[in-house]
Order: C-alpha cells, then sequence, then structure tokens
C-alpha cells in the first residue's frame, strides 16, 4: 500500500519505519524542511529518535502534496492542537478514497471536537467510514525497539478496522479491533490529563498509594465523560483506556507524566513547556476536557484541579487537600 505520515515526531517516524518493515510505501512528512533535510543527511530521524536507523526504502518529504496524494491510507501523527491547521492545507480532492488513520490524541481546543470531527468538518465529503483511529499503550520509543506492544483500532467500517489491522500489525505490534470510534478516541486524549497528575504524584513524593487512587479514580471520570457522550463504557476498561492510562502514567517516556512531575518539585509550567523539545498533549486537552466536562454536566473532579494547576497557578498541594476531603460518597465507578 501506499502510504503517507503526516508529522516526524517520534510516534510518526516509529509508524513509518514500521510501515516499511510491513513492505508498505511509505512517505515521511514533516512542516521543517530541517527535519528532512537532517533524514536524508544521516538516515534518522536524531531530534526525536536517534537511535533508530530508518529504513532505506522510506521517502521523506516537506512536500504536504506529495505525501497526500494518491495514497491508499493517510497517517495523521501531528500533535492535535495542530491537526486542522495540516489537513487545511491539503486539497480534499488529493484524499480521494483512502484511508485516514488518526494516531492523535487530544481534544481540540476552543471547538470542543475529537480528532474525527475536526476531519469531517476540514472534509465535509470524506467517508466517515474510511476513519480509523490507532491508540492504545506504544511509547514509540519501545515500539521502534520491537518489544512486545498491543494497541486498538477503532473505525464505524469493520473493514477499515481489518485494514489497519493488516496493515500495520507485526510480530511484535499487536492490534486489535473495535467500533467504538468516540470511546477510543476519548480514552487516548483524557488519560494525558491524568498522567500529568500521576508526575504531580512523583514530583511531590506522594507514593505509591497516591498514585494507584489518582488512576483508579481518573479512569472513573474518563468513563463518566465518554458515557455522557455515547462511548462503549467497556471500552475504558480496555487498552485504549486503563492500558493506556497505566502506561501514560508510570513510564519514564511520558511526556505528560514528565511535566508533572517538574510541577510536583515547584517548576512553573510555562518554563517546563518552553524547555521541551516534544509536545505534552495533555496540557491542552486538560483545557478542553474541562470545557467539555462543564458542557454535558460530568463531574471530573481531578481534571477540574489539574486545570486549575495548570491555568490557574492553583499549589498542587492544595489541589490534593481538596480532591481527599470532598463529601464521602460510596466508591462507583461510572
Amino acid at each position: 500500500m501506499k502510504i503517507g505520515i503526516l508529522g516526524a515526531g517520534s510516534w510518526g517516524t516509529t509508524l513509518a519505519a514500521l510501515l516499511c518493515e510491513n513492505s508498505h510505501d511509505a512517505t515521511l512528512w514533516s512542516n521543517d524542511p530541517r527535519d528532512i533535510e537532517n533524514i536524508r543527511r544521516t538516515g534518522r530521524n536524531t531530534v526525536y529518535l536517534p537511535d533508530l536507523p530508518l529504513p532505506a526504502d522510506l521517502s521523506v518529504t516537506e512536500d504536504i502534496t506529495e505525501v497526500s496524494s494518491g495514497k491508499d491510507i493517510l497517517v495523521i501523527a501531528t500533535p492535535s492542537q495542530y491537526v486542522r491547521s495540516v489537513l487545511q492545507r491539503i486539497p480534499e480532492k488529493s484524499v480521494g478514497a483512502a484511508l485516514i488513520v488518526n494516531v492523535a490524541k487530544g481534544i481540540e481546543n476552543r471547538t470542543l471536537l475529537r480528532m474525527s470531527e475536526v476531519v469531517q468538518e476540514v472534509f465535509p465529503s470524506f467517508d466517515r467510514n474510511h476513519y480509523a483511529v490507532l491508540s492504545g499503550p506504544s511509547h514509540a520509543e519501545e515500539v521502534s525497539q520491537k518489544r512486545p506492544t498491543t494497541v486498538v483500532a477503532a473505525a464505524s467500517n469493520p473493514r477499515t478496522t481489518s485494514i489497519v489491522i493488516s496493515t500495520f500489525m507485526t510480530q511484535s505490534f499487536r492490534v486489535y479491533g473495535s467500533s467504538d470510534v468516540v470511546g477510543v478516541e476519548l480514552g487516548g486524549s483524557l488519560k494525558n490529563v491524568i498522567a500529568i497528575g500521576a508526575g504531580i504524584c512523583d514530583g511531590s513524593g506522594f507514593g505509591d498509594n497516591t498514585k494507584a487512587a489518582l488512576i483508579t479514580r481518573g479512569i472513573a471520570e474518563i468513563r463518566r465523560l465518554g458515557d455522557a457522550m455515547d462511548a462503549d463504557p467497556h471500552t475504558f476498561a480496555g487498552l485504549s483506556g486503563l492500558g493506556d492510562l497505566i502506561v501514560t502514567t508510570m513510564s519514564r517516556h511520558s511526556r505528560n507524566r514528565y511535566v508533572g512531575e517538574e510541577i510536583g518539585k515547584g517548576r512553573p509550567v510555562r518554563d517546563i513547556l518552553a524547555n521541551m523539545t516534544m509536545v505534552a498533549e495533555g496540557v491542552d486537552t486538560t483545557r478542553s476536557a474541562h470545557e467539555l466536562a462543564q458542557n454535558v454536566g460530568v463531574e471530573m473532579p481531578i481534571t477540574h484541579q489539574m486545570y486549575e494547576i495548570l491555568f490557574n497557578e492553583k499549589d498542587p498541594i492544595l489541589a490534593t487537600q481538596e480532591l481527599m476531603t470532598r463529601e464521602a460518597k460510596h466508591e462507583v465507578w461510572w
């Protein structure tokens, strides 16, 4: 298959290499010509994945028309807040009947749209049966090293799901299928909010009890929002829900956990973000999730406190105290 990958960050680069190794004709695009020149010169993406030698047959380009035209599959691997602006540069007719596989994890600020909804707005005539989201516990660093990884591909059309599974699955990268696009998109996005909170636990020295409570109550409020948005509640117990939440809250590779850890150590948010090469999707998603919860009338206390910490400079210790001293109630998972 001819496959274009929009975004040469760590995940886009890893998937491009994986697709080449699966005997597909893959082209990797970056908005920055310096990234493309660097890859051509060194055979590696030295900015994001310096230890991964890239396949010799991987094509790279800074020409968005080249990466998007005449492809069987178009992979969206840019940060979620840039998906709209990148897609707006692509003529809808050049996408044609291609499948769009989104791997960006986030909810667009201001519009509060999931990535499938952004695609539909930018490409009004696009057949939504040709859309899939690929998500789950899958740090690029480990996938690129061929460490066993499982993810989920969700699409409204079973044939699209089957194509994505057969295209991406390898001996070390196992892909499961789902029909719950809403749930998989929400799970992959909202876990980043909780991951920042997990980092705060680490940076503040709270310990394992605190993090376990955060993960458990975090998935509960993610499910509550998913239920209000007609997602399948079982999805949040799967790879794109609990699975992705576990890896993002626990891993040293997690950018979102790192942001939280630095906040817990007392660093200002703006300084942390200014010194990061990669994007921590959870920061912008916290803003969207907080507003979305208010709009649909869903209680998300952890998300609310994360919003206050990130955007109103609330003391994380005070935020924790307020979570711990909320009115007593029975444990309900939804």
